[in-house]
């Protein structure tokens, strides 16, 4: 056995044609793992979950008119609201991959070394799809001043951007680790090893897959915000299920709700609460703070801040519904 035939066997496993970098898996391995490099990864994860679990909970929010800065939410708590934003995209993005995948490998199996008209002729057209979708990418992006209060301007941009920065990506890498063109090796013949990838072709397409993390990242944080808006308008169809309050007070809140029951309490001696307030309801607990909407949403609804402190008397109310 000479030197050369294991090296040719080695280059002509499977395993080292993902692994070179080629390959949409290969690029997305070498970018994680320049990212591992500078940051843990135990870090950057805690780090995604904090900023998704922070959109969605500002857009939450907001609905009510809160900024979700002023709750004093600790890291923590963002991460624990992250689940439900990135539940369904997170699933979405596993299957997909899934499905690339396999599709890859019957493709590598099936045409590796081969020069099928067929296969020349779907890669040409992946390649061209994926321009003509980055090229419309580019056109949504300069017109962002024209269009941009479009309610799906947000997720179809990084949609056309990442679709179209795959397909040309693939469609390079597949190119560049097999060469079209070529002579059709004789039926008889053992595969022919893919030629390594040449360097500007490999820099194009690390590239082009960094572009699709970006816009996984980017349609991603759009879903987060709808999810949380829509959590916010669920729940705003049924405040009722939020925690009952029955609120006593020194001065009077003014409310300016009709949903809202004020009763002055009878003057006592040392007595520091005067008004008590019904038809409460609690949103959320804030550092040092209470944020209570009426027990029905009505246009000119307010959220009510009370200070969680010896200046409000506050009584969480069973549930009624007898045991």
């Amino acid at each position: 056995m000479t030197g050369a035939e294991p090296a040719a066997r080695e280059a002509s496993d499977p395993g080292q044609v993902t692994g070179e970098g080629g390959t949409t898996a290969g690029v997305l391995a070498r970018i994680w793992s320049i990212v591992g490099n500078v940051i843990a990864p135990a870090t950057l994860i805690g780090a995604v979950l904090f900023y998704f679990g922070y959109v969605s909970s500002r857009a939450q929010f907001r609905y009510f008119g809160v900024d979700v800065d002023v709750l004093g939410f600790s890291t923590q708590e963002f991460i624990m609201r992250s689940p439900q934003p990135l539940l369904v995209p997170m699933l979405a993005l596993l299957l997909l991959s899934a499905l690339l995948a396999a599709v890859h490998v019957l493709l590598r199996r099936r045409f590796a070394g081969r020069d099928d008209p067929r296969l020349r002729t779907a890669i040409r057209s992946l390649r061209i799809v994926g321009i003509a979708l980055l090229v419309a990418a580019v056109l949504l992006l300069a017109a962002y001043p024209l269009i941009g209060g479009w309610p799906y301007y947000p997720l179809v941009t990084p949609l056309v951007l990442g679709v179209g920065a795959g397909l040309t990506g693939y469609a390079v890498a597949w190119d560049q680790r097999h060469p079209l063109g070529s002579p059709t090796a004789p039926t008889d013949a053992p595969e022919a090893a893919p030629s390594a990838p040449r360097p500007r072709g490999r820099a194009v397409v690390v590239l082009l897959g960094a572009v699709v993390v970006v816009t996984v990242f980017w349609a991603t944080a759009t879903l987060a915000e709808w999810s949380g808006r829509g959590q916010a308008k669920a729940l705003a169809r049924d405040l009722g299920s939020l925690p009952a309050i029955v609120l006593d007070l020194g001065e009077p809140l003014a409310p300016g709700d009709p949903v809202v029951r004020e009763e002055a309490l009878p003057a006592g001696e040392g007595d520091a609460y005067r008004y008590r307030y019904r038809g409460l309801r609690l949103l959320v607990v804030g550092e040092d703070r209470l944020f209570l909407v009426p027990a029905e949403w009505t246009p000119s609804g307010s959220t009510y801040v009370v200070p969680f402190d010896d200046s409000a008397r506050v009584r969480f109310r069973f549930v009624n519904d007898p045991p």
